[in-house]
């Protein structure tokens, strides 16, 4: 069920982006449009500001250079897409993990448009990210697809290093590496002459939810944060599941010498619910499902609830799954939360 289910998601979102992707050829003829010159290659410096101080210290980052190289794939009636590479802040063993790769959806114009940080879910099935960040372009909003540690281009054949792990510790170096590539890709974003640097945002669906809300706790500027089906308050929520998996997990921590406390700790350290609280005052929008097999309710409620209960919380009459009935309407909900402007 799951596996059809699945099937269907990537059904439809390859319908959705492959009308969004049709070349300009294939359109009625329309005049061109022109779009903001992008360098092949360049600098961009990274700085902080004092809202540096509150960021979590494993996701701090001095004031620094790096170099990026992009490359054109393809043009659109509305945006066209580029590939974007440039270092991670975090050297790892496994050098392919080392150059983050994303795709940059260009809105036609000059500008200035809102821009959005897209991030995926956690099969790496990279189309559904993609329809996302077409939809949004479409709409007049810069979109930048990051592909997070270990997934697509950067993870090496012959080795089984993965962001999330059923390590704790491996999982919390897979996550803040991804925190840390996302500041880069935000201070990219907020380079570009075409890009609003005052109306930044970033989301993603399922694990890309949980990672937009984090990377945002470790990004001030990035104002606007959409989660979609997801939540915090993980550990609890292992710790306390019924399944043979998760029992198999607190046997294996214990008999290692670990506590429930110091699974708390390990996990804490990655869980946006822990750093809610730096969310306040900006512009959050959660979209969760009642019946979430994935990322129960409560999870949701929990980050929710640790950013002051500010975030407007839409829930969906469906599973984690079964939400793929709503995948039109909630493209809509997102372009319109992107493109608002704060109050």
């Amino acid at each position: 069920m799951k596996a059809a289910l699945g099937f269907s998601w990537l059904t439809l979102a390859l319908v959705v982006v492959s009308a969004s992707l049709a070349t300009a050829e294939e359109r009625p003829s329309k005049p061109a449009r022109e779009f903001v010159d992008i360098p092949a290659r360049g600098t961009i410096r990274f700085e902080t500001s004092q809202a540096e101080d509150a960021v979590p210290e494993h996701f701090r980052l001095q004031p620094h250079e790096f170099e990026f190289e992009t490359r054109f794939l393809q043009s659109g009636g509305k945006f066209r897409l580029l590939r974007l590479t440039y270092p991670s802040p975090v050297i790892t063993e496994i050098a392919e993990n080392n150059t983050v790769h994303a795709e940059y959806f260009q809105p036609a114009g000059a500008g200035p448009f809102p821009a959005c940080v897209v991030l995926h879910i956690l099969g790496g099935d990279f189309v559904l990210a993609e329809t996302v960040a077409a939809h949004l372009a479409r709409q007049g909003i810069a979109a930048l697809f990051v592909k997070m540690p270990y997934y697509g281009p950067r993870r090496r054949k012959d080795s089984s290093k993965r962001m999330i792990s059923e390590d704790p510790r491996e999982t919390v170096a897979g996550m803040t590496q991804a925190v840390l590539d996302i500041r880069r890709a935000t201070t990219w974003l907020a380079a570009q002459k075409e890009v609003d640097p005052e109306r930044l945002g970033i989301t993603g669906i399922s694990l890309g939810g949980i990672m937009s809300a984090l990377a945002a706790t470790g990004e001030p500027r990035l104002k606007n944060v959409a989660v979609v089906l997801g939540g915090g308050n993980f550990a609890e929520l292992v710790w306390s599941n019924e399944t043979q998996r998760a029992a198999r997990f607190r046997e294996k921590w214990t008999a290692a010498g670990g506590t429930r406390e110091s699974f708390g700790d390990v996990v804490g350290k990655v869980d946006p619910a822990a750093y809610g609280h730096l969310l306040k005052g900006r512009r959050v929008l959660m979209v969760a499902a009642k019946n979430d097999e994935i990322i129960p309710p409560a999870s949701a409620t929990a980050l929710w609830e640790s950013i002051g209960r500010e975030p407007e919380l839409v829930w969906l009459d469906a599973g984690h799954y079964s939400a793929i009935k709503y995948l039109p309407r909630e493209l809509v909900r997102l372009d319109m939360f992107f493109n608002a402007k704060a109050p």
